[in-house]
This record gives structure tokens, C-alpha cells and sequence, in this order.
């Protein structure tokens, strides 16, 4: 059995100003077991952001509890939290690094805080760097860096403090997909090779389903769904899953009614072309009504929609098309965005 580093039990955050309240979280209740990729997902103002800084505590719950490794953080003093906040450590959208310092430098600069001696910290720098495949970036300035090397850096300086969490803050928003796709990589390896629990923040359902194992949606300030992604993303059950499987305006009216298939691509199968196969198999068109696939290292995740042919016999024999390639299929017969 899984054993828990992070449990949230019914958190709530209310921001008080002059002449409102605002309700940011709903009774939040989560269980991050040790080793998880665990998503957590809402389109913006939903209360994903505020979730994360109670995680840490940079924001105090109003009510609830925050447990950390078996410690509840909402009764620890200011310095026995700023000990425990070593153990997770976060990474951002926007990088945070200090211009003024090299790459070598800023993933330094916390272990300086810390008083490590300054040969081990330039040692365990020198490491990080080619964990991050920036060994040859030592002593170049954040200005001399492209974002995604930027962002390799800010992974390196999080991981100076040997954390237990590696807390991620919309950290790929600000890249394009290629490098998105890179930095995924990444993180899925340190998970996989140092056993860091890793939390990301995002509003995209396709970083949730390239890296995560677990996700929670968060929606309204509560959490509208949560467990594995591949559960989440093969049958949404609420309208807040729903809206993010299947992007708002992406799946247009022209479905109600009609009889189609939706396939699910998870990464089992090789990125080939399943559907002009079919085509080719059963003798009959199709029309693809939404498709939203990307082939990463040459396997094939994502979505699609096809209307299937009024024909029953033909209707079935592409459900067992599609079904004996390995891939999830389901039959949607109305819009549900």
C-alpha cells in the first residue's frame, strides 16, 4: 500500500478585503501518496495556485489541516516550518532566477542559505547541471539561456536542498510545446531516479495526461474529481473533467445525434495511422469530428472523435478494429463539453 506524504484534510481559504469576502478554497480533502506525479487541474480562478501555497504554507489555511510527512504544518511555529519548507521546494512559470548570477550560482544560492560549504555546494551544482543536461551552461548568465534552459536551471536550483516535493507552479505555461514536452521528460526522470514526489499545477489537461498518474480537478473553489488519470480521462464524470477532456468549442454541436467513437491514445500503442487502417480494413469513410493526438517518442497520446457509418455491422466491425490495436474506445452519442 502507498503511504501518504501529503494529506489535506477539509481546507478552507477565505480572503478577507474592505468590502468582500472571497471564498478561494471549499473544503478541500487530497491524499499525494510518496512517489505520485500528481496533477492538479482547473481552468483559471478556480483556486488551483492558492491550493499549492497552502500546500507550503505561504498562504495559512483558514481552516483545515495540512499534513507534511506525518507533521501537521498549520501548528508548527515560523522556524520549525521554515525547516520543514526545505523538504519542498517549487518551481515556477516565470522561473524566478537571479540575473545578476550565473547558472552555476543560482542553483548555489540555496544550499549558501543553508551554509554549505562553498567547494560541496559548487560540486553538487556542477551535478545538477548534468542532471539537467546543462553542464556545459555553468557560468552562463539567465540572459544568455533560451526558457526552457531557464526553466532546467530553476529544476536543478529546487532540487539543491535534496526535497522530498518538488512543487510545479504552471512551470511549463510559458513554453512552447516542444520544450513543454522536454521539460516533462525531465521531471518524469528525476521522479523516476530520485523518488521525488512531484505536484503539478497546470490548466492543461495535456500535461495532466503526458506525466501525471493521479489528478485532481479542482473547480469552483472544491475538488470536483480526483483520482487516476487514465480513469479521469477515458470517463469524466463531472462537467468540470468533462470541460477539460474535451476542450470548450473543440467538439461543435454537429455531434448531437450522430453515432461516433471516441478512441483514446495512453502511450500502449505505436502512433500509426489507426484510423486510415480502419478505413482501408472496413471499406468505409469516416469523419473525424475532433482530434487532438502528438506522437512522443514515437507513441501516441491523445484523443480523437470519428462519426462512426449508420451501418450496424459496420459500426461494430470498427469498434473491433480499433479495440484489437489496444486502444480505449468508448461511443459518445452527444456533445458533452
Amino acid at each position: 500500500m502507498s503511504e501518504a506524504i501529503i494529506e489535506i484534510n477539509s481546507l478552507c481559504k477565505t480572503f478577507v478585503t474592505k468590502d468582500r469576502q472571497v471564498n478561494a478554497l471549499n473544503n478541500i480533502n487530497l491524499t499525494i501518496n510518496k512517489g505520485d506525479i500528481f496533477g492538479i487541474i482547473g481552468m483559471s480562478g478556480a483556486g488551483k495556485s492558492t491550493l499549492v501555497r497552502c500546500i507550503n504554507m505561504l498562504e495559512k489555511p483558514t481552516e483545515g489541516t495540512v499534513f507534511f510527512d506525518g507533521t501537521d504544518l498549520t501548528k508548527l511555529s515560523a522556524k520549525k516550518l521554515r525547516e520543514v519548507r526545505r523538504s519542498m521546494s517549487m518551481i515556477f512559470q516565470q522561473f524566478n532566477l537571479m540575473m545578476q548570477r550565473t547558472a552555476e550560482q543560482n542553483i548555489c544560492f540555496p544550499m549558501e542559505l543553508e551554509g554549505v560549504d562553498k567547494k560541496a555546494a559548487k560540486e553538487k551544482a556542477k551535478e545538477l547541471l548534468k542532471m539537467v543536461g546543462l553542464e556545459d551552461r555553468a557560468k552562463a548568465y539567465p540572459s544568455q539561456l533560451s526558457g526552457g534552459q531557464k526553466q532546467r536551471v530553476a529544476i536543478a536550483r529546487a532540487l539543491a536542498t535534496n526535497p522530498k516535493v518538488l512543487l510545479c507552479d504552471e512551470a511549463t505555461s510559458a513554453l512552447d510545446p516542444k520544450t513543454t514536452t522536454s521539460i516533462l521528460k525531465l521531471l518524469k526522470d528525476i521522479n523516476k531516479r530520485l523518488g521525488i514526489t512531484i505536484i503539478i499545477i497546470t490548466h492543461q489537461m495535456s500535461v495532466i495526461e503526458e506525466i501525471c498518474n493521479r489528478v485532481a480537478i479542482i473547480a469552483d473553489s472544491q475538488i470536483a474529481e480526483c483520482g487516476r488519470v487514465e480513469d479521469i480521462f477515458y470517463k469524466p464524470q463531472t462537467a468540470a473533467a468533462q470541460k477539460l477532456v474535451y476542450p470548450e468549442g473543440k467538439l461543435t454541436d454537429k455531434l448531437i445525434g450522430k453515432r461516433c467513437m471516441r478512441i483514446v491514445f495512453d502511450g500502449n500503442s505505436s502512433f500509426e495511422p489507426v484510423i486510415a487502417n480502419m478505413v482501408l480494413e472496413c471499406k468505409a469513410p469516416v469523419n473525424i469530428m475532433y482530434a487532438d493526438t502528438k506522437n512522443i517518442d514515437g507513441k501516441a497520446f491523445g484523443q480523437m472523435v470519428v462519426q462512426l457509418p449508420q451501418d450496424e455491422n459496420l459500426a461494430k466491425k470498427m469498434f473491433s478494429y480499433v479495440k484489437a490495436k489496444g486502444l480505449s474506445v468508448e461511443e459518445v452519442t452527444g456533445y458533452v463539453g
